[in-house]
């Protein structure tokens, strides 16, 4: 919703105002006072509907200091005839004045009306129009947006919300008002709002754009930010999960998921309501960090959560890894086994994997009792690449094959087939590198 939206909104309030303020009227007592008051009220109202608003600030002045109390409509009509002067008018010094009458309207109005509940939001709206570039009165308009939210709870139309946050960023780059925390509790307000009006059916896309576009180029969140003035709070109170749910949206923003706090806020969310993302990408920190075990339960825990065979061919895949870190060479087969059943996307990938643990094997598998079984292992990897379609790999795999004359010493012949033993498990067709 464009700004111009706002005007519509603030104009349909004075509109109700204007209504329930013709209900009566207290003219001058002294007879020549009141022709003078009913004189002057016509003329004004006469060059208001003509819109030549210069010459209706002329009555209205002498009403607003003779008869103040005549009617709230000169108060209504006030703020209509200056705003329309302020933009009639060609002199600066003149149009700075009658923009700073119409807030004076308002502040004249509440001292005679007990009603500003039902115009400040109008107020607010215009102190931002008028002096949103101006690096003195900024303040006034981030004050009445504040005032207005004390009032009514939250700022209506929705599309002030941006108005707010973009006089609260002038303030801040004009003056450095406010602390970044300051700056960040008054966006996570904003944006709390935004969602509630969303959720009740408005399209605020447009305002929550604005906001992050003004809170990136405030540039107050980086890394260094999130370490030092988020974490100490979290790690003070790490059930915070609103705290977390912030540290965690910024350092994806920021690419900060590397640091301990990250973990931490991550671990906050997981453990208050987990999602199939948050244990994943928990377990993956964990693997970052050697830790296997951990790692491990978190992708045990990420594949009771998944929904779709795709997740879940990516948590076999994590518990692949996890189970070859541990040395669980056969777990480690099974799990990248069923990551390329469940995605067939994977199975080159899998195969390689797996061509891996066997190529690596060789120590563990040595019974030394036969040159050919102890290398048949390699075989089987050969195989695995071959599946994978990795000739590099294949050929790795081949140059360490028996040879010849070690097949005719323990009395085998090309094409036999022998049984690799160990975790291997596969019979295969003998053949030598040479």
């Amino acid at each position: 919703m464009k700004i111009k939206s706002a005007i519509i909104g603030c104009l349909s309030f004075l509109l109700v105002g204007l209504a329930q303020a013709q209900e009566g009227w207290n003219w001058p007592a002294d007879t020549e006072m009141e022709a003078k008051a009913r004189e002057y009220n016509a003329a004004y109202n006469d060059y208001l509907k003509a819109e030549e608003f210069l010459k209706a600030k002329g009555p209205l002045h002498w009403l607003l200091v003779n008869a103040p109390d005549l009617n709230e409509a000169l108060y209504i009509n006030g703020v209509k005839v200056y705003e329309g002067a302020a933009e009639k008018a060609s002199d600066e010094a003149k149009i700075s004045v009658y923009q700073d009458s119409v807030l004076t309207i308002y502040d004249l109005r509440k001292e005679l009306y007990d009603n500003e509940a039902n115009w400040i939001a109008n107020k607010a709206y215009y102190a931002y129009k008028y002096y949103k570039g101006n690096k003195d009165k900024v303040n006034i308009a981030v004050d009445l947006f504040e005032r207005t939210i004390d009032i009514h709870g939250k700022l209506e139309p929705s599309s002030l919300n941006a108005a707010y946050f973009d006089a609260v960023y002038r303030n801040f780059a004009y003056n450095k008002a406010y602390t970044p925390e300051e700056i960040i509790e008054k966006y996570e307000f904003i944006t709390s709002k935004l969602d509630e009006d969303e959720a009740a059916g408005t399209d605020v896309s447009r305002s929550k754009s604005t906001l992050e576009q003004l809170l990136a180029a405030m540039e107050i969140i980086d890394c260094d930010f999130i370490e030092n003035n988020m974490g100490p709070k979290l790690k003070a109170d790490p059930t915070n999960l609103k705290l977390a749910k912030q540290i965690f949206q910024y350092s994806i923003k920021e690419k900060c998921t590397s640091s301990d706090i990250f973990l931490a806020a991550l671990e906050t969310i997981d453990n208050d309501s987990p999602t199939f993302s948050t244990s994943q990408v928990r377990g993956m920190r964990y693997m970052q960090n050697s830790e296997y075990a951990k790692a491990g339960e978190l992708f045990e825990k990420a594949l009771t959560l998944a929904e779709t065979d795709e997740q879940k061919a990516e948590i076999h895949w994590d518990m692949a890894k996890v189970h070859a870190n541990l040395g669980r060479k056969s777990q480690a087969r099974s799990s990248a086994l069923k990551a390329a059943e469940m995605n067939g996307e994977r199975e080159a990938d899998a195969h390689s994997f797996i061509a891996g643990l066997i190529m690596s094997s060789s120590n563990e598998c040595k019974g030394g009792e036969s040159r050919v079984k102890d290398y048949s292992i390699y075989i089987a990897a050969y195989n695995e690449y071959a599946r994978a379609g990795n000739n590099e790999g294949m050929a790795n795999a081949k140059a360490r094959f028996p040879s010849k004359e070690e097949l005719f010493t323990e009395g085998y012949q090309i094409g036999d087939t022998i049984n690799t033993g160990c975790w291997v498990g596969q019979t295969v067709t003998l053949a030598t590198r040479d």
